[in-house]
């Protein structure tokens, strides 16, 4: 099966069930999916239940009013379906006052607001594909709200990496800032008015109860988009300058569409559309089917050349085209064809590193890529093989918090452009290019894993890595995570202000020195990441055999994560 290699002689970390299983970005997230699969609900519920722990226990990194891109695969049909859970620029937005003003920028605070789409997303998954109610499964995200939690190392690490942008922002400063210090390790969090706002949602709920499941979970959502939830973050805006309305959160619901398929070695891989970077892992996919991997040691220095100037040429179409697709062309079905997979391998060299992607807006970046700003994740595979799997994301520290309510609406327009004719530019309406993309992959005989991960721009890159090393290098889930893994800066960031570090590749040190040295020769810029680093992104896995019988999780040792089933 998917992730479990019985003819090894060494396994990896992981663990096995037969039941359900949940794998998640913090050990919370994973501990409240399992109860909530333990008291009967399904994979929906439980993804549900821990993404809204992720936005309690990873709140630096998840916002409750941030992002959730979320795929679903039922097992009654077979047929996986997307949720973009991405909010849009307000009718307001004027990309020239970002040029005229900002030089171009896209400043931290208020403008960078999009719709919140997290709760939308959280909860039409819940009303359409789920069995519980909203108040059984935010029960968990608002107890660690209200109670409080230690810090772990991961939310202790990037906070004490943001002190000076969380200074930025009084109410921010003095959640994150006790006394004006970072958060650390064991100290107890407690989040008052995010749990206030829990509650207010579940009371909402109960008292329209009567009216049935869907309703009263409608009822919710109109809670939050059209109730006094929306009003006081629209009033927040009026007051403080900026462009999110209530008429923008009165009319946003999050959209299901058709997810991106592609096939490699056996599997059917699926992304989410173009409006998120999930398609960049099947374009590489398709570029190295012919390429000869299977031949290659792995992390050998043919092999890492190989994938990386692979996942430069796809990342070059990237910025190139991809943004959303409601407003631009991304020619997705020339992507994905043979023909222009071969086209695009034929570029590659094996003795020479392509050295840039030419693209006269991008920014020359001085020292080191930095901790990728945001992001979770959660996978679950419940008794009956239905699959969930979302990348919950968005920050406190670049945006402030909404007095009373205790989160902060989606600054994921640091993820657009003001550049003129960029497919991902600015505008109303408009979807930013979004990172954060999870994965559903299904095997010829029924076989199913989820998987994904934080990153920015280096989650498409460490989940091909671990894709990789599942099926052409027979790995279980827990070597396949544990590998060292490297990654390519050579395109603009998708952050503002969008950097770029031509011929950049980062690598983790315990691949070779040798191995180091031979891809320097062959002109990338290598440059040496601890073992185990943060910034490789924390894979988070869970398959299941296609008789039902095996489950196998494994999460990731580089950040907090955690797996729980039997």
């Amino acid at each position: 099966m998917l992730g479990l290699n019985s003819t090894a002689q060494s396994f990896g970390r992981f663990v096995l069930g037969g039941r359900h299983m949940a794998s998640a970005g913090h050990y919370a997230a994973a501990h409240a999916a399992f109860l909530v699969l333990e008291g009967g609900g399904n994979a929906v519920d439980a993804g549900v239940a821990g993404g809204l722990v992720l936005g309690i226990v990873q709140s630096d990194i998840v916002n409750f009013a941030g992002v959730a891109p979320i795929m679903i695969r039922m097992a009654e049909t077979g047929r996986v379906v997307t949720l973009d859970g991405l909010g849009i620029w307000p009718q307001k937005a004027d990309v020239r006052r970002f040029r005229d003003e900002f030089g171009g920028h896209i400043p931290t605070g208020l403008l960078r607001t999009v719709t919140p789409a997290a709760p939308s997303a959280w909860l039409t998954a819940l009303r359409d594909h789920g069995t519980m109610c909203f108040a059984d499964v935010a029960h968990y995200a608002l107890c660690l709200a209200r109670d409080g939690f230690p810090v772990h190392p991961t939310m202790a690490e990037f906070v004490g990496s943001k002190v000076n942008e969380y200074k930025q922002f009084s109410r921010n400063a003095a959640l994150y800032l006790p006394d004006g210090m970072p958060l650390k390790v064991g100290d107890h969090f407690v989040q008052t008015e995010l749990a206030g706002t829990i509650r207010h949602l579940v009371d909402v709920e109960q008292a329209a109860a009567k009216r049935g499941r869907n309703e009263a979970l409608d009822a919710v959502h109109d809670a939050f988009y059209r109730g006094d939830i929306a009003r006081m973050i629209a009033n927040y805006h009026a007051a403080e300058g900026g462009w999110l309305s209530f008429d923008d959160l009165a009319s946003f619901r999050a959209h299901y569409e058709e997810p991106v398929r592609t096939r490699w070695k056996g599997l059917d891989v699926f992304t989410c559309g173009p409006w998120c970077q999930g398609p960049v892992l099947g374009q590489i996919l398709t570029i190295l089917d012919g390429a000869g991997l299977e031949d290659l040691r792995h992390n050998s220095a043919d092999y890492i050349h190989i994938v990386t100037e692979a996942m430069k040429l796809a990342f070059a179409d990237r910025e190139a085209y991809y943004g959303d697709p409601r407003f631009v062309d991304v020619p997705l079905a020339t992507f994905l064809s043979k023909d222009y997979a071969a086209t695009r391998r034929s570029v590659i060299d094996l003795k020479t590193a392509i050295p840039a992607m030419p693209d006269a807006g991008a920014l020359i970046g001085e020292g080191s890529p930095g901790l990728s700003a945001d992001t979770s994740y959660i996978a679950v595979i419940d008794r009956h093989g239905n699959t969930f799997s979302a990348t919950p994301s968005d920050t406190s520290y670049d945006t402030p918090l909404i007095p009373g309510l205790g989160l902060c609406p989606s600054s994921r327009g640091s993820q657009s452009f003001t550049r003129q004719g960029h497919p991902s530019c600015v505008g109303p309406g408009r979807r930013p290019r979004l990172t954060p993309n999870p994965c559903i992959a299904v095997q010829e005989d029924g076989s199913v894993m989820a998987f994904g991960t934080p990153g920015g721009d280096v989650q498409t890159q460490a989940m091909l890595q671990f894709l990789l090393n599942v099926t052409l290098h027979g790995m279980d889930l827990g070597q396949a995570i544990d590998a060292p893994r490297f990654a390519t800066y050579s395109f603009p960031s998708s952050f503002e202000p969008h950097e770029y570090w031509p011929g950049r590749l980062s690598m983790e040190n315990r691949i070779a020195p040798a191995i180091r040295d031979d891809l320097a020769a062959r002109g990338h810029q290598v440059v040496e990441w601890p073992a185990l680093t943060a910034m490789a992104g924390a894979i988070c896995a869970v398959s299941r055999d296609a008789n039902g019988t095996t489950l196998v999780g494994s999460a990731d040792m580089r950040r907090s994560s955690h797996t729980v089933g039997w």
